[in-house]
């Protein structure tokens, strides 16, 4: 074998192992935001799960939220042929959200196939709206639990250790981002941009109604100004003519 053919050989290798080794490393239940998720506003964020096994499917998904920061207000996205159930709990330290003494918080979130399952090779995602977020921590851990119809369960409870390798079946992690000064959450954020952009567009659409009238007047006057010149031209005809008789 000759030196080009033994550092192909090397490269194949190296980049096959990387491949292999980030396949393994993502293939397990995370958490993203869609969109922003400040401390102390709201989110709205997708859990991933994708299916890593070749002979059973995922019928069931159970998120732990953290106890050391509830969370009051959580909602679930409708998935068809999928069911979600919120578990709350009464709090021993009651939150103050808005000016509301919340007595109770979620604590878990349950997604129970229903007529779908995730089958091997596939992945779904499962949307919640989570508020309002902490203030003083970085990231909110969710650990889950992962049930295929073979009853095998994958517990996804690992909490990651900054610096430290990724543990075997780690936890979803949600990284928070800095606070904003309104504490509003991504949906209320759209709302508002989608407000001020219809606010642009009218007093756009405005502009562009007096520029078409304007445009409407100077054809009138065009045409106008058409018919005066060739009434004059045809009035200097005749005249020249009855002169000529």
């Amino acid at each position: 074998m000759n030196v080009s053919s033994r550092v192909a050989l090397a490269g194949g290798l190296a980049l096959s192992s990387v491949v292999l080794l980030s396949g393994t490393a993502s293939a397990h239940v995370s958490v993203q935001p869609q969109g922003e998720a400040a401390k102390g506003g709201y989110a709205t964020v997708a859990f991933k799960v994708p299916n890593e096994r070749d002979n059973a499917s995922t019928v069931k998904l159970e998120v732990a939220l953290p106890a050391d920061h509830p969370l009051a207000s959580v909602s679930t996205q409708p998935i068809p042929g999928w069911k979600a159930e919120v578990t709350k709990a009464r709090l021993d330290k009651p939150l103050e959200v808005h000016g509301k003494k919340i007595t109770e918080a979620a604590t878990k979130i349950t997604w129970t196939a229903t007529g779908s399952k995730i089958a091997p090779g596939e992945f779904q995602q499962f949307t919640v709206s989570l508020g309002q977020l902490p203030e003083n921590t970085d990231r909110l851990v969710f650990k889950a639990l992962q049930t295929y119809d073979n009853k095998e369960v994958v517990r996804w409870i690992e909490e990651p250790k900054d610096g430290a390798p990724e543990p075997q079946t780690p936890a979803p992690v949600l990284k928070l981002s800095a606070a904003t000064d309104d504490h509003h959450g991504a949906g209320e954020a759209d709302d508002d941009a989608a407000g001020k952009a219809g606010d642009k567009d009218h007093g756009t659409g405005e502009k562009a109604a007096a520029a078409g009238s304007g445009d409407t007047t100077a054809r009138v006057l065009g045409v106008i100004g058409i018919l005066v010149g060739a009434a004059g031209v045809a009035f200097g005809v005749l005249a020249g003519r009855r002169r000529s008789a």
